[in-house]
């Protein structure tokens, strides 16, 4: 079973909607309605926060995917990456180890 079989997308907002909505062609007033149309969407799902995790943890690059856009997905995963940094330290610092 591959990761895009997961349980979670069975209870989607999204799934009897049209998926053409969630991929609007760039550019221009029509592609900014569509994108927030398909927002509204997301915002009444129950499961917003498993599509959006697993949208930044696949690096999906098109679709409106847990509410946000590309563009909100990329940052939200440099920003994860960022916090990764922060949170494990300089790569050159030895763990500390505990005398027994």
């Amino acid at each position: 079973m591959t990761e895009y079989a997961s349980d979670w997308r069975a209870a989607a907002a999204c799934l009897s909607a049209d998926p053409d909505l969630f991929f609007p062609i760039a550019g221009g007033a029509p592609s900014a309605k569509q994108t927030a149309k398909a927002v509204r969407v997301c915002a009444g799902c129950a499961v917003c926060q498993e599509c959006l995790d697993f949208a930044v943890r696949m690096g999906e690059a098109h679709g409106i995917w847990g509410g946000t856009t590309p563009e909100e997905r990329t940052r939200i995963r440099r920003q994860r990456a960022r916090q990764c940094r922060v949170t494990a330290g300089p790569a050159w610092q030895e763990p500390e180890t505990r005398a027994s």
